[in-house]
């Protein structure tokens, strides 16, 4: 431990695999990078946005059919019979928006997980990675209705990766610079930060083991002349 302490700095990730699983490490301040956090971010908004598609149509559709299929039945007031429709309304919101949010939610997270993947693998980021991404995860999807449902998952993914893909360059390119390029400045000027702060270090280091066989020198000097 000491002595990696005083040996130079790693050099930034130099290959596609180093990179890759640079992205499921913690830094030095224990966080992870900000692609895996935007994957993770992403994911549950993706669940939000399902649920809330899945589930408000499925409320309002259920609690309706309640009203039409109870008009001969009695209640005992009108907060009840309001109360049973909510309840009805709710049991298919629940339902419907979990079968929607989990699907939205894994297809998302398939999606940037290989998006991410592949920018950082590539080191650039492309709209042909956005791409190979949504051909990907269409065709898992879609991989268990046959050859025909695999074909259809891979056109469908691709026509939602591309204008997904051209969105994000879009946005990208008003913040000046891609995430992976944004990776790769912060890891150099971090390793260049490093290099000069050890560079200091040693150079310290060597003055004071100089002065210090000076110093241990001179007595032996003096010896030597008043022998």
């Amino acid at each position: 431990g000491a002595q990696a302490g005083f040996g130079p700095p790693a050099p930034p990730p130099q290959t596609g695999w180093e990179r890759l699983s640079e992205l499921w490490r913690r830094d030095e301040q224990q966080q992870y990078p900000e692609e895996t956090v935007n994957i993770a971010k992403s994911a549950f908004t993706a669940g939000v946005v399902g649920w809330l598609y899945g589930g408000l149509p499925a409320f309002v559709s259920a609690r309706k059919a309640f009203i039409e299929r109870s008009h001969g039945e009695l209640f005992q007031n009108r907060a009840d019979a309001v109360q049973s429709a909510h309840r009805a309304g709710l049991r298919s919101f629940i339902r419907y928006g979990w079968r929607w949010s989990w699907r939205v939610t894994a297809f998302a997270t398939i999606f940037n997980v290989v998006s991410t993947g592949l920018s950082a693998y590539r080191n650039k980021t492309t709209i042909s990675n956005f791409a190979a991404a949504g051909a990907f995860t269409g065709a898992l999807f879609r991989m268990h209705l046959g050859l025909q449902g695999l074909a259809g998952g891979i056109v469908f993914g691709t026509a939602f990766g591309i204008p997904a893909g051209g969105f994000l360059m879009a946005m990208y390119g008003l913040a000046g610079e891609t995430l992976q390029e944004k990776r790769t400045r912060e890891r150099r000027e971090l390793y260049e930060q490093k290099l000069a702060e050890w560079q200091s270090r040693l150079s310290v280091t060597e003055v004071l083991g100089q002065t210090e066989n000076n110093a241990q020198g001179r007595p032996e000097m003096e010896r030597a002349r008043e022998l």
